[in-house]
């Protein structure tokens, strides 16, 4: 026959352990809803995946025409994690722009740090009603970004505000976070897919 003591730690560690599960199985709502307050955008994950098609996108909300009777301000912010040695900031502080219309912008990165980095750029949006209505045609955020130590990089960022952005929403505030993937030079197994393809012959 078990101790109380004993019966009672039985109990504790059971408890925790449900606790724990519960937590674990509420993390994939939790972070949606994290995402949809904060307007972190999951296309990045459909864009590894395969079911996001950004050219494909972008071709539909072309179709719908430019609305040169209307400008929005997009305005472009940009930070790096702490443990990030790099210097990072947009080309363009903020554009206006006609909905339906494609815009480029480029964003300026260096690596300060002495060894090869490799890195990802996460993007956030505010209003974060604005996350559907802003398509990305090309961004250096749809893949690992590689840098050698002491590299610089002008990456561009071309989008379409869609047209059907709502009235009430003149301006965007589009951020973008980069964070070490902490992949080291010898272990990238990933990096060929962005490297450029060397030139035949």
């Amino acid at each position: 026959m078990q101790s109380k003591p004993h019966q009672r730690t039985v109990i504790l560690f059971s408890t925790i352990a449900l606790l724990m599960f519960g937590f674990g199985y509420a993390l994939v709502p939790l972070y949606n809803v994290f995402c949809n307050v904060f307007g972190f955008n999951g296309r990045n994950e459909a864009i590894d995946n395969g079911t996001y098609n950004p050219r494909a996108e972008a071709a539909r909300v072309l179709k719908e025409g430019v609305d040169k009777t209307r400008t929005v301000t997009v305005q472009f912010v940009a930070s790096e994690n702490q443990d990030l040695p790099w210097e990072f900031h947009p080309m363009t502080g903020s554009i206006d722009v006609h909905p339906g219309e494609v815009t480029q912008v480029k964003f300026y990165a260096k690596n300060l740090s002495d060894r090869t980095v490799v890195a990802r750029a996460v993007p956030s949006m505010r209003p974060s009603e604005g996350v559907k209505y802003f398509t990305k045609m090309e961004c250096f955020c749809f893949n690992n970004q590689v840098f050698k130590p002491g590299e610089v990089k002008e990456m561009p960022l071309i989008f379409i505000v869609n047209r059907n952005l709502p009235k009430k929403i003149q301006r965007l505030t589009q951020a973008y976070t980069f964070f070490d993937t902490k992949l080291s030079a010898e272990s990238m197994a990933d990096v060929k897919a962005v490297q450029p393809a060397a030139p035949p012959g």
